[in-house]
């Protein structure tokens, strides 16, 4: 940009912030995160993520640690019925692994790419003015309000996000999507291996990944119409609800401690008319927040941070490369996005006549489809992949 130091803000410490924050320091930006939390982390569950995401961590230069935290996964290509039948099966040289971690892993290894003082915990956005040479954040802190000036100030602080309240104050909230979700973990080795699978019944789905120390990610969603019911015990329900489903969704409940599901409503956002705002942009769930039918949020938050790095990397005109990003990544995201809202809407139904229809299909064209459908989601490339395919 100029000789002077460039500098950025960066409103939550998760793992599209982090990534942001790694991003933007190999492009030369002095970079502050702003975490809301005390103590900085992620949720103790798992997700799992496509190759997409993985070519962003190569670009953000976290790939070979992301690689090394995670385990692959075939649940992508590997669906079955509640009483053990096979609507597709996973096919080496056809089906493309994903890759499955813990959350808490992959934010070690984020975190750990940053010096320390980078991130300010217990930091909660309040206030967001910007004019033409900079953005000054108001937040708070148990010491008292505090406030900061910089170049850019991207907002990756989640579903309901601050920065996205106070620069795009009228565009609508959350939307939930009459969904509930569980998330559990097992014990280390009580259940291993397993390669990964999901399971469709109607008006409920399962899945289970392989993650770090020989441990399984598990989760259930169902129809709920209200948000915000709750059980007295997570896991008994959950097993109230499938424990009589083939193997070996009981030993994965039996070896997941009751304590440590997890129970969650389900949200998304409806499409923003822009990501970007003068000198404030939007990434991850701040911007498009979706279900997690398609395991496409975080892959999406690491595309935006990829793309966000390349955009301002040498910029000398700070709203004009913000413009360039939005441009970017609001049809793709959105589009994911769009695709993840449907899925549901599918795979979810309790219509004993449109399961019925879902799983015939599913059986007869599963493969091909499931081929299909990933390559529109998974065909992206970093800027600079592209730059150097196109040269070529």
């Amino acid at each position: 940009m100029t000789g002077r130091e460039n500098t950025a803000l960066i409103a939550g410490g998760g793992i599209g912030g982090l990534a942001a924050a790694i991003g933007l320091r190999r492009a030369g930006w002095t970079v502050t995160v702003l975490e809301r939390a005390a103590e900085p982390g992620e949720a103790g569950a798992g997700w799992s993520f496509a190759p997409n995401a993985v070519r962003a961590a190569d670009a953000l230069g976290v790939g070979g640690e992301f690689r090394a935290v995670s385990v692959p996964t075939e649940a992508g290509a590997t669906l079955r019925t509640p009483d053990g039948g096979y609507l597709m099966r996973f096919r080496p040289g056809r089906d493309a692994p994903l890759l499955a971690n813990h959350r808490a892993d992959l934010h070690r290894v984020l975190a750990g790419h940053l010096p320390a003082g980078v991130v300010h915990a217990a930091a909660e956005v309040t206030g967001v003015e910007q004019s033409g040479s900079g953005v000054t954040v108001a937040y708070r802190t148990p010491g008292g309000s505090r406030t900061a000036h910089a170049d850019v100030l991207i907002g990756a602080d989640g579903l309901r996000s601050a920065v996205r309240r106070a620069v795009w104050p009228d565009v609508p909230g959350p939307v939930f999507q009459r969904i509930l979700c569980w998330r559990g973990v097992t014990e280390p080795g009580a259940v291993w291996p397993v390669a990964g699978f999901q399971t469709w019944g109607r008006g409920a789905r399962f899945g289970a990944h392989p993650i770090g120390g020989q441990r399984v990610f598990w989760f259930l969603t169902i129809r709920q119409d209200e948000p915000g019911r709750r059980y007295g015990d997570n896991l008994a329900e959950v097993r109230a609800r499938i424990g009589d489903w083939h193997d070996p969704i009981p030993a994965l409940l039996a070896a997941t401690p009751a304590a440590s599901v997890l129970c969650h409503d389900i949200f998304d956002l409806d499409p923003l008319p822009s990501y970007a705002d003068g000198r404030v942009a939007l990434l991850g769930d701040a911007a498009h927040a979706m279900t997690p039918f398609l395991a496409q949020g975080a892959c999406q938050a690491l595309e935006d941070a990829a793309v966000l790095a390349a955009e301002l990397a040498g910029a000398t005109d700070v709203p004009a490369a913000l413009a360039r990003y939005d441009r970017a990544r609001r049809p793709r995201s959105q589009r994911v996005a769009r695709m993840a809202r449907q899925d549901p809407k599918v795979s979810l139904s309790t219509s004993p006549l449109t399961h019925r229809l879902m799983t015939r299909l599913t059986r007869v064209a599963g493969g091909g489809v499931a081929a299909r459908k990933a390559a529109r989601l998974w065909d992206w490339f970093p800027p600079t992949e592209r730059a150097e395919t196109s040269g070529r």
